[in-house]
């Protein structure tokens, strides 16, 4: 099992895919970085030799991947609360903070349904 990045990348997937498991790395990131490294994307990972992990480690760091990258978009969401724009305000309630509506769903970023007490009528 290959350790890039501090992560294990799967044996039994296609290099290409297993690449994925990389925060910071999708699918169209994980073909350019074959490429440049000169590593057949539908090789197993199983199958890699140990100099073409080490030409697609040198790829990688030159992208902005896994700890460096998490740290970069919390850095900005604290950025954005700080200074008390809409976003930062959305953040900070634990509301969508791209315009989905919240009047009946929004569930993900709400929680749970909290209940509420009948009202007389």
């Amino acid at each position: 099992m290959a350790r890039i990045k501090g992560v294990d990348i799967p044996n039994e997937k296609r290099v290409e895919i297993a690449l994925t498991y990389i925060f910071g790395i999708g699918r169209q990131l994980s073909k350019q970085i074959l490429k440049d490294s000169n590593v057949d994307p539908n090789k197993k990972s199983k199958e890699l030799t140990d100099e073409e992990v080490v030409r697609i480690r040198e790829e990688i760091s030159k992208h902005l991947v896994e700890g460096d990258l998490r740290r970069e978009v919390n850095m900005n969401i604290k950025t954005k609360q700080e200074i008390g724009c809409y976003q930062g305000i959305r953040h900070r309630k634990g509301l969508p903070v791209r315009g989905q509506s919240t009047r009946r769903n929004a569930r993900t970023r709400k929680g749970r349904g909290k209940v509420v007490a009948n009202k007389k009528k």
